[in-house]
């Protein structure tokens, strides 16, 4: 069962508030997690509680509904979902201008409230699943480092977030002759401007012109990771990380070769060690 979504009512009529409490009541989805009876009370009882959205009157003594939001927004509050409940229509155009929504007129009929609800989660529900692409995003360019918006780009078209398809060998063209070097060969990789150094088990270095990224992209990194913007390593080849004296990291190889790891790229060598 998904998580209720916390909604805070505020209205500085008491009866107009528990008419609105009752209604709400019909919502499963909903927590009511305060009411408040002015605007001071709502700026407090949102910034303590961060609900998820308010059912906010529009004319109150003191601080008005559009105060509120304009103090909230001072605060630096993140501001919930804005429902604006009011008897006069002429303040739609305010309403939407400081993006509520949805503007609900009194008395607060069933159906038309029923409109707003639903709104109300159709846009949480959308914005928690951006949310939650973002995170995977941000999850696979760290393991990656391709870039977001591409990763974004094939989730929001629903293909697969990361690519099974990697080629078992790559192929180096050197003096008329294609040498084919097994992926799984290959112990590290550096990068010697516009060129490739590809470090493989039986002690040899081919060099392939092409970007650390071009390259980076082919390779699984299930089996390899950038350990620095000019290196790549197999993780299978990785013996031990170690920490200079300097404050910086370093990677000793198997072979016994040592490996540079920068700052940058750090906590994606570490969860190496933590799969």
């Amino acid at each position: 069962m998904k998580q209720k979504l916390k909604v805070i009512v505020v209205d500085d009529e008491p009866l107009a508030r528990r008419g609105m409490l009752v209604r709400l009541a019909d919502f499963p989805e909903l927590d009511i997690v305060a009411e408040c009876g002015n605007g001071d009370e709502a700026v407090q009882k949102i910034r303590d509680l961060a609900p998820d959205a308010v059912f906010l009157d529009v004319e109150m003594p003191g601080l008005d509904g559009f105060a509120v939001i304009k103090q909230l927004q001072q605060m630096q509050v993140t501001l919930p979902y804005v429902i604006f409940v009011t008897a006069y229509d002429h303040y739609a155009l305010s309403a939407f201008e400081v993006q509520a929504l949805d503007y609900v007129l009194k008395p607060v009929e069933k159906d038309r409230l029923s409109v707003a609800v639903n709104k109300l989660l159709k846009n949480f529900d959308a914005r928690d699943d951006q949310r939650h692409k973002d995170q995977l995003a941000a999850v696979v360019a760290q393991l990656t480092g391709e870039q977001r918006d591409q990763i974004l780009q094939r989730l929001d078209k629903a293909q697969p977030v990361m690519s099974d398809k990697y080629p078992e060998a790559i192929s180096i063209k050197d003096s008329g002759e294609i040498t084919r070097v097994p992926v799984t060969a290959i112990d590290w990789v550096d990068a010697a401007g516009d060129y490739m150094c590809i470090h493989t088990k039986d002690g040899q270095t081919h060099i392939l012109r092409r970007t650390m990224k071009e390259l980076e992209q082919e390779l699984d990194p299930k089996l390899f990771v950038r350990v620095h913007r000019s290196a790549i390593v197999n993780v299978n080849t990785i013996a031990k990380l170690q920490m200079l004296a300097n404050g910086e990291h370093q990677l000793m190889l198997t072979n016994g070769q040592a490996v540079k790891v920068s700052r940058s790229y750090k906590d994606r060598v570490k969860m190496v060690f933590n799969s």
